[in-house]
């Protein structure tokens, strides 16, 4: 009796799993859809059916090169994500293994700047990157996304170093091991997982960055989220086109995910099991 609840209850979590799982792909299964219908047949009412054509692609490669943009997501993302971890590893060791009575007060106040909307901070950022040249650069962008996700980054990496025991860092200290020793060659092999599946978050966020990407850029480091925007004019919502620009630009992203999925579930849970 208990074999056949257990049976029941493991069906019928499966089963609520495929319901939320579809549920939250469906938007993106619409998108390829749309992309590949006609202009009139996207606007013409909502349709599970496509006719396949690549017109859209077609007209979008030929409207916007492609390759500019995703060039620049990819130097960008990429170059946040090194320059956060650069910063954040230090910062979360120190945090983790020498905390101070401020310690938790610090963590909370750079979660805190996460809950401020973008747009408060808009003009005085704006200024700052126009009076100083870094308006429509890759530099100045970069640094941007990674000031944006540096206290998602040090929270998880705190969070990994707080499960790696003192001891192991006592033990190379005795060894003779140095500041920099003891972070290069012992704490950060040890959270690999945690550190692995940080960067591909980061990634993730500063690729999806859409708010800053469109205010900061015009066309020189325009990334893939501004050539989405680029589909919408005054003259209305092309939405074939909009959404075959979007397929485009989600697609080396989820490809991304699809890969590396085993390991950022493995540092996402990295510790939450003892």
């Amino acid at each position: 009796m208990a074999r056949a609840s257990t049976r029941r209850s493991r069906i019928g979590y499966t089963i609520a799993a495929w319901v939320v799982a579809l549920t939250l792909f469906f938007p993106i299964l619409y998108t390829i859809i749309t992309s590949l219908k006609t202009e009139q047949e996207a606007i013409s009412g909502f349709s599970l059916i496509p006719s396949f054509t690549l017109s859209s692609f077609e007209a979008v490669q030929t409207q916007n090169n492609y390759w500019r943009p995703f060039t620049n997501s990819v130097i960008l993302a990429v170059g946040s994500t090194i320059l956060a971890l650069i910063v954040a590893i230090p910062a979360a060791w120190a945090m983790a293994f020498s905390p101070t009575k401020h310690t938790k007060n610090i963590l909370m106040w750079m979660l805190s700047t996460k809950m401020m909307p973008a747009v408060a901070v808009l003009v005085p950022i704006y200024l700052i990157f126009l009076r100083t040249g870094l308006m429509d650069t890759r530099i100045g962008l970069t640094v941007m996304l990674m000031l944006i996700n540096l206290p998602i980054v040090v929270w998880m990496l705190y969070t990994y170093f707080r499960e790696i025991p003192g001891e192991i860092l006592e033990a190379a200290r005795m060894d003779g091991a140095s500041l920099k020793d003891e972070i290069l060659y012992v704490l950060t092999p040890m959270a690999i997982p945690g550190i692995a599946s940080t960067m591909l978050l980061n990634v993730i966020l500063a690729w999806n960055e859409a708010f800053w990407t469109i205010q900061l850029t015009t066309t020189n480091a325009a990334p893939l989220s501004a050539f989405i925007a680029s589909f919408s004019s005054p003259q209305g919502l092309f939405w074939a086109k909009l959404s075959a620009a979007s397929v485009m630009a989600i697609a080396p992203i989820l490809i991304m995910g699809w890969f590396s999925q085993k390991q950022l579930v493995r540092g996402l849970t990295f510790g939450a099991v003892k």
